[in-house]
C-alpha cells in the first residue's frame, strides 16, 4: 500500500495565526482543547466551529423526555442536537436536516464519534421546507422541533464560502455550494429596481439606491463584482458622500445588510421559512413543542405572524407572547448571539 505523503502544517508569520487556513489548532478542538477553550473564553468563536446559542433556554422549553422523536431542522455544527440527544438517554430518535453537504458530513461523524449513531440520529441532506417528508417517511409525528435560522460560524469563517465581507473570497453565499447560482452570478441577472427591492425587502437597507447604482454601473461596464472585497469596495464607493467620520461604521453596517440580503435571496430563505411554518402544525404530535431562533427582523416577523395565525385557528394551544433573548453573560461569551430572538409554540391536544 502506498504510504501517504506527510504534509507539514501551514506556517504563518508572527505569534498568532490570522488566516482561516492557518488556525490548525482551532480546526482540531479534540486535540487542542485548551487552546480552543482559550479562544472561547476571549468571547471569540474558534475557526471551523460553531457555538450554539440559548441552549439552556431551548432545553428548558422543549422538555425532552426519553423515547420521544424530534427534529433539528438546521443541524449545522450539531451543538443543539448533541444536547437534545443527551436528554433522550439512548431512547427515542432525532432527525437532523441540513442543505450543506460539506458541514453535515463533518457533523454526522463528530456526533457518531461521541456515541450518537444511526440508531438514535438520522442526518438528512434535506431542506427544512420539506419537514413533512420526515413524518411521511417515518409514520410518526414529532414531539419537539428546533429551528436555528442563523448561518453557522463554520460557513461565515471560511473565506471560500463568501459569507463575510471581512476577508477576501468568492462572492458565493450559497448554503449548498453544489446547487444554484452564486451571489456574484445573481448580481449579473438583476436590474437596478430589482436590486433596490431586494436590499430593502431582505435587510431594510437605507442606502439601497446608492449601492444599487454603483453595482449597476460596474456591471454595465463589464467590471463584474466577483469577490467579497469587490462588493465591499462598491459599498464604500456608494457611501462616499457621507461625512468622513461616519463612513467607516456606515460601510460596516451596509456591508452586513447587503451580504444578508444577497444570502436570503439566493437561498430563497423567506420562501423556505414560510413553507416550514405552514407545515409545522401538521408534523407536530399533540402537545408537541417547537422553538425557533431568528436573527433579523424579517425572519422574526414571519415566525410571529405564523404562530399568531395558527393560535387563532386553534392549532397552537400556547405561543410566546414576547421574544426570549440570550442572557447578558451569553452575549459577552458569544458576541454572535446578541441579535438572537427565540419564539416558541405548543401544538394543541386536539
Amino acid at each position: 500500500m502506498e504510504q501517504e505523503k506527510h504534509q507539514r502544517r501551514i506556517r504563518y508569520s508572527g505569534t498568532h495565526p490570522k488566516r482561516y487556513q492557518e488556525k490548525y489548532k482551532e480546526h482540531n478542538p479534540e486535540k487542542y482543547a485548551a487552546d480552543v477553550a482559550h479562544v472561547i473564553q476571549r468571547g471569540a468563536t474558534p475557526a471551523g466551529m460553531h457555538i450554539s446559542i440559548m441552549v439552556d433556554e431551548i432545553l428548558d422549553f422543549l422538555q425532552i423526555q426519553p423515547g420521544q422523536v424530534g427534529l433539528d431542522a438546521t443541524l449545522g455544527y450539531g451543538g443543539h442536537t448533541r444536547r437534545m440527544l443527551e436528554k433522550l438517554e439512548g431512547q427515542g430518535h432525532i432527525y437532523g436536516l441540513d442543505v450543506d453537504p460539506i458541514e453535515s458530513e463533518k457533523t454526522k461523524k463528530r456526533l457518531a464519534d461521541l456515541g450518537f449513531g444511526e440508531d438514535i440520529l438520522s442526518v438528512r441532506l434535506q431542506n427544512f421546507a420539506d419537514i413533512d417528508q420526515v413524518v411521511k417517511d417515518t409514520g410518526r409525528k414529532l414531539d419537539f422541533v428546533l429551528a436555528d435560522l442563523g448561518v453557522s460560524s463554520m460557513q461565515i469563517d471560511n473565506p471560500e464560502r463568501g459569507f463575510t465581507y471581512k476577508v477576501e473570497g468568492p462572492l458565493d453565499l450559497r448554503m449548498n455550494p453544489q446547487k444554484g447560482i452564486s451571489a456574484a452570478e445573481r448580481l449579473k441577472e438583476l436590474n437596478y429596481d430589482e436590486l433596490v427591492g431586494m436590499l430593502i425587502e431582505n435587510s431594510d437597507e437605507p442606502y439601497a439606491e446608492q449601492i444599487a447604482e454603483v453595482v449597476m454601473t460596474r456591471t454595465e461596464s463589464g467590471h463584474f463584482i466577483e469577490t467579497t472585497t469587490q462588493m465591499k469596495q462598491a459599498i464604500e464607493e456608494a457611501l462616499a458622500f457621507l461625512p468622513k467620520k461616519e463612513q467607516k461604521e456606515a460601510v460596516k453596517k451596509a456591508c452586513a445588510r447587503t451580504f444578508q440580503a444577497l444570502r436570503i435571496d439566493i437561498n430563497s430563505e423567506f420562501e423556505v421559512l414560510y413553507a416550514f411554518l405552514e407545515k409545522l402544525p401538521d408534523v407536530l404530535a399533540p402537545g408537541g413543542r417547537v422553538a425557533i431562533l431568528t436573527f433579523h427582523s424579517g425572519e422574526d416577523r414571519l415566525v410571529k405572524k405564523s404562530f399568531k395565525h395558527f393560535a387563532r385557528e386553534g392549532l397552537y394551544s400556547e405561543i410566546a407572547q414576547d421574544v426570549i433573548r440570550p442572557s447578558a453573560a451569553e452575549c459577552v461569551r458569544n458576541s454572535r448571539s446578541k441579535c438572537t430572538k427565540m419564539r416558541w409554540a405548543i401544538r394543541s391536544e386536539l
